[in-house]
């Protein structure tokens, strides 16, 4: 409890600013608040405001967490969500749709969180993209509510539109658990429409028998590399990653519900019992306030502390970089175990040579325990002090808390009747906030001599297009926050990180300080990179970032949705290679006019004139996903520069 109220003091010392404004603007527009130590906004939804057979977007790629009550939650970017509040018809391409049909049930150290590891092993990090995943099947009923809820969440890390169960007994279970009882009547009223029809097809079906699925953990530095974890630590040493395991995280969106933190407290107990505790450091991330209050009131922290766990603020945390890690330098080479989604490079703690795997909570309790990847609690031993060896039985945890749930402290502002008269202020002093400038309209003519930023090889997320951690401070500051932009992308020409050369000045410099140099100086410019790029968070600075500093294009192999749209919303152009193996004639020297823009067409290619550094040149086909009003979007300069058109 010291340390979760430390934790939250500290955040509203530091962040005061950021609160206050979000407290006013929430009380001016008749919005609700929230307000911090609240918890993960995941969770919040979960806990008061999904339902079956809801349709809810969010500006989180982790918005889907919600399909574990049976709703269509879509993770989108930040203009997306204005669309909605500001009455505009949201869009998206009509999606296709996956089944993941279930037999089976789930016992022993088999989680709901493996099924997602297992799915994610199959599909890969972009095999769910254009596609909703809809889980069935009678398997479906030995997974709790919020197994479904961290099942759906993961979604995203298969580039999912969103994911999505059946709606049943353990659904309305939750729902009357947590104050709803009224809507799980009428959910109860409606059922056939909340289950799949009856003959329905599928665009591809996997088939998975909960009976046989085994552990699984996943990682490093991708959260769709899947291994049993019976054979992790075998391959781990055959792949020369560290085996020690520095630090066991807990909690995060994911994997924060009571009966996670049940499982793994029956895991640290028995340890206990045996007189032993974590050899690894351990973490405690209660996705709510609920949920912290409940876990402490019913034992499962003192448990959780007990055995050498620390219990921080319910925030994200070190899931998104929010981690003041200290245990290791940077560029130490180590390995970590999360119940947390992702686990891309540097994500957690800033460290590149942090190996990072993902698996279920009471996997990462035994494996701080045991403290090494190569530990299968199914088959292997622990020595107590006394010499005495023993198995871990496999873990329990009750679904629901049978006294309820504990609200714990009151962390919601409602807004006041009429906030008209309020006033939300910037100050243009701040480094933290800053009002948006409107982006500049399209000029009408093609885009000529166009410099390449960089040419990205390989992987390229949004955390390396925009960083999370210690930047998300800047997140209402689009100017400091740029000072990140593509810092985490591996330039193609040398394989070198935020090391890019400025051929106005023949220097090598960071990529935001060369992109802010060609700004400077009237020079535009174009991004070229690899397969899905932009997958990862719906982080929108990834889009705003490259707009503000002067890029018009991003041409890539192909795109992962969110960040598509994103750049879409933002004015720049997304765009693909027709032939993706032309990725490899575009040159870090080259210039690149885009043709073809005055009869910009839904459906119609675009072209690139690219001019080399020798004088040769070559013209490309390049693809796009616009439609009609998108294009407007790009004409008008952004999305919101559209919507104050169609104002007047």
């Amino acid at each position: 409890m010291a340390t979760y109220c430390l934790t939250v003091a500290r955040l509203q010392e530091v962040n005061h600013e950021v609160y206050n404004f979000l407290a006013s603007a929430g009380a001016k527009y008749g919005v609700g608040f929230w307000k911090p130590g609240s918890g993960i906004i995941h969770q919040i939804i979960l806990e008061n405001y999904a339902y079956p057979g809801v349709m809810l977007i969010g500006t989180d790629s982790h918005t889907p967490n919600g399909g574990g009550l049976g709703a269509i939650c879509i993770g989108v970017g930040g203009a997306d969500a204005v669309d909605v509040m500001a009455g505009i018809p949201w869009e998206l391409k009509c999606p296709k749709v996956i089944g993941v049909k279930l037999t089976g049930s789930l016992s022993g150290w088999t989680s709901p969180k493996d099924v997602i590891l297992k799915v994610a092993g199959i599909l890969t990090v972009k095999g769910g993209t254009g596609a909703i995943v809809e889980y069935h099947g009678p398997g479906v009923d030995s997974i709790s509510c919020t197994g479904m809820a961290t099942i759906c969440n993961m979604g995203a890390e298969i580039g999912a539109t969103t994911s999505v169960f059946p709606y049943n007994h353990r659904m309305r279970t939750y729902l009357e658990k947590t104050g709803r009882g009224q809507i799980s009547a009428l959910a109860d009223q409606y059922s056939d429409l909340l289950v799949p029809d009856k003959g329905c097809e599928y665009d591809q079906v996997i088939e998975l028998n909960l009976d046989e699925l085994k552990p699984h953990i996943n990682g490093p530095f991708t959260p769709d590399l899947a291994h049993p974890v019976a054979d992790v630590g075998a391959v781990a040493e055959k792949n020369g990653w560290p085996l020690e395991v520095k630090v066991g995280l807990i909690g995060s969106c994911t994997n924060s519900s009571y009966e996670d933190m049940g499982r793994a407290a029956s895991v640290a107990k028995q340890a206990l019992d045996k007189g032993l505790k974590c050899k690894a450091e351990f973490t405690v991330t209660p996705g709510s306030e609920q949920i912290r209050a409940t876990i402490e009131r019913d034992g499962y922290s003192k448990v959780l502390g007990d055995v050498g766990g620390v219990v921080l603020a319910n925030a994200c945390g070190p899931c998104i970089g929010q981690w003041d890690r200290r245990d290791v330098k940077k560029g130490e080479k180590n390995t970590i175990v999360t119940s947390f989604n992702r686990n891309f490079t540097a994500r957690n703690d800033a460290n590149p040579a942090t190996h990072a795997f993902v698996t279920s909570p009471e996997i990462v309790t035994a494996l701080a325990i045991a403290g090494t990847l190569n530990f299968n609690p199914e088959t292997d031993y622990l020595t107590a002090p006394n010499g005495e060896k023993f198995k871990l039985d496999p873990p329990n945890g009750d679904e629901l808390p049978a006294r309820d749930f504990d609200p714990g402290q009151d962390t919601y502002q409602h807004p006041p009747a009429d906030g008209t008269s309020l006033k939300v202020d910037v100050s243009p002093q701040s480094n933290r906030l800053q009002l948006l400038e409107p982006f500049d309209k399209w000029s009408g003519k093609d885009l000529e001599d166009l410099r390449v930023l960089i040419k990205v090889k390989g992987k390229c997320t949004t955390d390396h297009i925009s960083a999370a951690g210690p930047w998300l401070k800047f997140r209402g500051h689009l100017d400091n926050i740029s000072n990140n932009m593509l810092i985490g992308a591996v330039n193609s020409e040398n394989d070198a990180v935020n090391k890019i050369k400025n051929y106005l000045t023949g220097e090598y410099g960071g990529v935001p300080d060369v992109a802010r140099h060609y700004k400077a100086n009237g020079v535009s410019w174009v991004v070229v990179g690899d397969d899905n790029y932009g997958e990862g968070s719906s982080r929108e600075h990834a889009a705003l970032e490259p707009r503000h500093l002067g890029g018009r294009a991003i041409i890539v192999k192909s795109f992962a949705r969110i960040h598509e749209t994103n750049l879409k919303k933002q004015g720049l152009l997304p765009l693909t290679f027709t032939n993706p193996s032309d990725y490899d004639k575009i040159r870090p020297d080259d210039k690149i006019s885009i043709k073809g823009l005055e009869t910009f067409a839904p459906g119609k290619p675009l072209t690139a004139v690219v001019k080399h550094g020798d004088g040769s040149t070559e013209t490309l086909e390049l693809n796009h996903s616009f439609n009609e009003t998108q294009i407007e979007w790009f004409q008008a300069g952004s999305a919101l520069n559209r919507m104050k058109q169609l104002q007047h």
